[in-house]
């Protein structure tokens, strides 16, 4: 067994890999799915290969976890039948021990390989392999959303092959079995059930892109698999279908408009909540502050004005805007002796996903303004007389789905770019798709929540 250690100097190695690179998954049945019985035929020579196979004998011979993405966002995964190793993933993130952590698998098969404790059964051809030990409860949704961003909770077998820290002393765990073509062929490599939550610092946006990850876990884990930008953005819904009636315990990537549409989850109810719990998790993602960037957050409802911004700012400080809907630079509400200055293109400020710089300054009352909008750099005469307010912004677009996966990677874009504190706007979270996992995110991101 690898006996290297988590600690703060570990060279971290970034290897991109191509999933369509690797070889060809071969699949047993006709329908072609990954729920069935599937292998991969791994390329001769291939650097992509290559990479993944690395990764998955570090997840089978080493105590530190492998950085990897998901459709979601990257997760941070190690052995969930090894102690030292789950140890690992709360090492790394620095995380607390009581919040448990999802456990992610490749088939079917493999999920009743870990619950063949409570009942013996070994029969995997029940129902086209989706009953068997698993609770029937749950079999409209793993066929409509397996594979995909949705985790379900299900008893935790007697005795448990998992690491006691996985479960955070629940007598449930958490599974789901990804979408990304990449994280099930290196979980199916490896031969093991990986516990992964987010490969973020505990706390901070979750990470969308292997720059994410680098930037919060370099020198703390050996191995980042780069397989590009997730496409999702948000952590997986979870559901408890062991409650009557049936819970969401995290909303995410699949909208409870979704779940209800399957048949026994039609009354589903809401088990969490928007702000930061004290009692034990029965999920990860209900306790603690998460998603907080350094810049304090403020959510908004409504329009956006001068007052609401300068009320809220230090004495010297730069603001950070995450616009969706109907904010654009242009429509602040700003005092009538004051000038909007465009340091950067595009000039729409409604260009999704590009951070934009600008400034809003303030003369003082005696001093004339011509209002022009993307005009000259003030002179030094007029700054003597003027306050300067320095602007980021970046828009997600209009739809719930692109504010979702881009909402981590602006937050951590911002920061970046030093800004002090950070407007979101707000949305509609009856609006349907990701809209209650965005505000759910956002509020727990926020230290303020105002509506104007």
């Amino acid at each position: 067994m690898d006996q290297d250690k988590p600690k703060s100097g570990i060279n971290t190695q970034v290897l991109a890999v191509d999933v369509d690179k690797i070889g060809d998954f071969i699949f047993h049945e006709p329908d072609k799915s990954f729920l069935g019985h599937w292998d991969i035929h791994l390329s001769k020579d291939s650097q992509d290969a290559n990479a993944l196979l690395q990764a998955a004998k570090q997840l089978q011979t080493s105590i530190l976890p492998v950085a990897f993405p998901t459709e979601t966002v990257y997760g941070l995964g190690a052995d969930a039948t090894r102690s030292d190793a789950v140890a690992g993933i709360y090492t790394a993130k620095q995380r607390p021990a009581d919040n448990p952590l999802i456990v992610h698998i490749s088939s079917l098969d493999q999920l009743r390989r870990l619950l063949a404790s409570t009942s013996g059964s070994q029969d995997d051809s029940a129902n086209n392999g989706i009953r068997g030990e698993i609770p029937a409860i749950y079999d409209s949704l793993i066929s409509r959303f397996w594979p995909g961003p949705l985790s379900i909770l299900l008893p935790l077998p007697d005795p448990s092959p998992l690491a006691p820290a996985v479960t955070g002393s629940l007598s449930t765990f958490g599974v789901r079995m990804p979408s990304s073509r990449l994280a099930l062929a290196l979980i199916h490599l490896a031969g093991l059930p990986l516990a992964a939550p987010s490969a973020n610092a505990s706390t901070k946006p979750s990470p969308t892109t292997a720059a994410h990850v680098l930037h919060d876990l370099s020198g703390r884990i050996k191995l980042i698999i780069d397989g590009g930008p997730c496409t999702v953005g948000i952590e997986s819904t979870v559901v408890d279908g062991l409650t009557t009636p049936p819970a969401i315990l995290r909303p995410g990537g699949i909208s409870i408009e979704m779940i209800r549409q399957c048949p026994g989850w039609e009354h589903v109810a809401i088990g969490y909540s928007n702000t930061t719990e004290t009692i034990a998790p029965r999920a990860p993602g209900m306790k603690y502050k998460h998603y907080s960037p350094k810049a304090r957050v403020i959510l908004v409802h409504g329009r956006l004005s001068f007052g609401l911004i300068t009320n809220n700012l230090p004495a010297i400080g730069r603001v950070g805007l995450v616009t969706t809907m109907t904010w654009g630079a242009e429509d602040l509400e700003t005092p009538q002796n004051s000038i909007f200055q465009n340091h950067s293109a595009p000039q729409n400020s409604r260009t999704e996903g590009i951070l934009r710089r600008f400034a809003i300054t303030t003369l003082a009352a005696d001093m004339p303004t011509n209002g022009a909008v993307n005009g000259p750099v003030l002179t030094g005469e007029i700054n003597q007389h003027a306050k300067s307010i320095q602007f980021s912004s970046v828009n997600l677009g209009n739809e719930a789905a692109s504010i979702a996966r881009g909402l981590f990677s602006a937050l951590r874009e911002l920061d970046l770019d030093g800004v002090d504190v950070i407007f979101v706007e707000a949305i509609d979270e009856t609006g349907g798709d990701a809209a209650a996992a965005v505000m759910n995110r956002l509020r727990k991101a926020a230290e303020t929540e105002i509506k104007s």
